[in-house]
């Protein structure tokens, strides 16, 4: 039989204690942000469809994003046991310098239009956190700017070729002139891909107002009071800034960019020299093989190409063929911290987020990218921790299995449905 009582006061208050209330808004709605996709869901409540989905969306079906994604879900770690890790090393060198953490800041365009401080954010977060920060040739912050807001940490600087290759060889000199210690010469954007959300809502540069754009900004007006009320929108090539992203995009690229490109940049550039954009053995041998720093595994976010290869089920193949050694990077589809330690296991020598760093931006300006950095950073270390290792370089492939949806249709397969259809 329970013995019951009547409570005791004392005994009820202690057991009662009132989270004190926090009067920051925006510290609240960070502070319960735990995962990146939360700072996704708070991001699409504060803003504007059109912006929202520009950075959300892929291209065409979303297929490539999405197996992207799913790609990391798919996998089985297989950690050690009783290997104490009590304090876990996450730094790694990278492109001849110290990162605290092993991402970095992919380069991301137009920007300020997901929120007004754009990249001036992600800089100086980049630089607080120790990590490199990647400036977009479409991005809407001067190469100057960026390099002020983040004058002690790493930037890199993206590149696309342009049908005015004055412009692309005049950026490039412009950021080693500012300190840029990485250009990351970008390959898999030749024309734009189709990015059907946009033309659905009608994005454009500038914003475009229609009776659907004013109802859906009518509950978002910080969005619009942030827009109207700071500098116009600065490219960090493109001359003329109207027009919709496709419009634009189609006039910053250019569809014959080839390996003699590649060499004129690389006599242009005194630092290091990535590739991002690789989605091949071959390709990723040639490159390695013709002395760039490095290459990156992308499918620009499944933004280009849909269908694309997977760059994470790509690494381990890529990493057999190039040799272990090789600066082999990866990006696309990065939600969590295991996807960055998956990676690493499998041989990346580091990663770089684009999404998860808008969705912070998005949900929070500089304190919502800190936030993004800070869930990463944890997610890290807790999964290193629960793998039973203490830094990067104990991190090996036979953590990480990946787990296999999608197969190849081999001839066989063919050859026996070919019989059965005959």
């Amino acid at each position: 039989m329970v013995q019951r009582q009547l409570p005791n006061p004392a005994e009820l208050f202690e057991l009662m204690k009132f989270k004190k209330p926090d009067l920051n808004s925006k510290r609240r709605r960070l502070e319960s942000a735990l995962t990146i996709n939360d700072l996704r869901t708070v991001a699409k409540r504060r803003t504007p469809k059109a912006a929202f989905d520009y950075t959300d969306g892929g291209a065409e079906g979303e297929l490539s994003m999405n197996r992207a994604r799913q790609a990391f879900e798919d996998i089985t770690f297989h950690p050690d046991i009783l290997r104490p890790a009590e304090h876990v090393d996450t730094s790694t060198e990278i492109l001849g310098g110290r990162s605290a953490l092993p991402f970095g800041i992919a380069p991301t365009g137009f920007t300020r239009l997901m929120q007004t401080e754009g990249e001036i954010a992600g800089a100086g977060a980049a630089g607080a956190a120790g990590i490199p920060f990647t400036l977009s040739t479409l991005g809407t912050t001067s190469i100057e700017d960026v390099k002020a807001a983040n004058p002690n940490g790493r930037n890199w600087f993206q590149l696309y070729v342009m049908r005015d290759r004055e412009i692309s060889y005049g950026l490039a000199r412009r950021a080693a002139a500012a300190g840029f210690d990485t250009l990351m010469f970008t390959v898999d954007t030749p024309v734009a891909g189709a990015r059907l959300r946009d033309k659905r809502n009608g994005f454009a540069i500038p914003p475009q107002l229609t009776l659907g754009t004013i109802i859906n900004a009518l509950p978002r007006p910080w969005w619009w009071i942030d827009f109207l009320t700071t500098p116009k929108l600065e490219f960090a090539s493109l001359a003329t800034t109207g027009g919709t992203v496709g419009d634009l995009l189609n006039a910053a690229m250019d569809p014959t960019i080839s390996y003699e490109d590649l060499a004129i940049i690389r006599d242009i550039w005194p630092g290091k020299i990535v590739i991002k954009g690789v989605q091949n053995v071959e390709d990723s041998r040639r490159l390695i093989d013709l002395g760039v720093d490095g290459i990156i595994l992308s499918n620009h976010g499944g933004r280009q190409l849909d269908r694309a290869p997977v760059p994470f089920h790509l690494l381990p193949e890529v990493v057999r063929e190039v040799g272990k050694d090789a600066t082999i990077m990866v990006d696309t589809g990065i939600m969590n911290g295991a996807d960055i330690v998956a990676s690493i296991a499998l041989g990346a020598k580091f990663a770089l987020i684009g999404r998860a760093y808008l969705y912070g931006l998005m949900a929070g300006g500089r304190e919502g990218v800190d936030r993004t950095i800070d869930i990463l950073r944890v997610e890290i270390i807790r999964t290193m921790q629960l793998l039973g290792v203490s830094s990067l370089d104990e991190l090996e492939p036979r953590h990480v299995t990946q787990l296999v949806r999608l197969v190849p249709l081999t001839p066989s397969l063919r050859a026996a449905q070919a019989g059965l259809t005959s």
